[in-house]
């Protein structure tokens, strides 16, 4: 570089330069600006306009680059930006701890089998699994259903202390769940119809409705559409959106966070578009 630069500043100009942000427009076919070129005109920008610099380029930097800004650390603009910065940093390791733990559990609950079974999905979200599972299950696919649910209850119950007994037991709360499912599937269904005409403008959305109940999925596109329900209840679980989940045992809970059972592919997958919706909250927090 052309003049001495302190150590915390290069150390901070080169966060900037691997962060890989545009650091100078070009024209279509200008050859790109090599990382020495890059310094060169970083250090340009934060030398003639050091807030205009940090306002610029603060989502590159940590608390410990904050030290090449102390000359200007009494203006409230870098003050707002000092705060930021820090407050992402500091948030970050407790979100990311949240989101392993509630994926580490995920894991495991699938692997027990029944907080993930069909019927405790349906129970939980009767009707997103009308909307892509039961609308379109047949009645012997029904009846089938029904049936497995009643084998599951009674097979419960002979193990239980006064066995036939048990089993009928089983057979009446299994009953007396179905009854729960249905009465809150009518009453969602209701609210959701409720909506639909407050937005029907014309005689159109009736038609498409009716096209909508005759078609009729081919077995593999009912797969996919399994396949969308229980990623969709995935997603439901690790944002925190299971009413009756006590969330506290999986967050609070330190077991977790020796569980390695997550891949980093595994986590972008279900993280990276809540990363993209907390980066878009934090530009609009800047811009007022």
């Amino acid at each position: 570089m052309s003049q001495a630069v302190s150590g915390c500043v290069s150390v901070m100009l080169e966060a900037v330069v691997l962060s890989g942000s545009l650091v100078k427009s070009q024209q279509i076919g200008e050859a790109e600006l090599t990382p020495e070129e890059c310094r060169e005109e970083l250090l340009h920008q934060f030398r003639s306009r050091p807030l205009v610099f940090l306002e610029r380029y603060h989502a590159c930097l940590k608390p410990e680059h904050l030290s090449a800004f102390n000359h200007v650390s009494s203006d409230p603009r870098a003050q707002h930006y000092s705060k930021v910065i820090q407050r992402r940093t500091a948030g970050c390791p407790n979100r990311t701890r949240v989101r392993n733990q509630r994926y580490a559990a995920l894991r495991v609950l699938q692997k027990e089998g029944h907080y993930f079974s069909e019927e405790q999905m349906r129970m939980r979200e009767p009707l997103l699994y009308e909307q892509y599972i039961g609308q379109y299950l047949t009645d012997e696919e029904v009846l089938a259903r029904s049936q497995e649910a009643m084998l599951d209850g009674a097979q419960e119950g002979t193990g239980a202390p006064g066995g036939g007994t048990g089993g009928l037991a089983h057979l009446l709360l299994n009953s007396y769940q179905e009854r729960l499912i249905q009465n809150r599937l009518h009453e969602e269904q209701e609210r959701e119809e409720g909506a639909q005409e407050e937005e029907e403008e014309d005689e159109e959305d009736e038609d498409n409705r009716v096209q909508e109940k005759v078609w009729e999925p081919t077995s593999e596109e009912k797969a996919l559409l399994r396949e969308e329900f229980i990623s969709q209840m995935h997603q439901r679980f690790l944002d925190g959106k299971d009413k009756d989940f006590n969330y506290s045992e999986v967050d609070e809970n330190p077991d977790y966070d020796n569980l390695d059972i997550v891949s980093r592919d595994a986590e972008d997958k279900y993280f990276d578009e809540d990363d993209d919706d907390e980066e878009e909250e934090e530009e609009e927090n800047i811009t007022e």
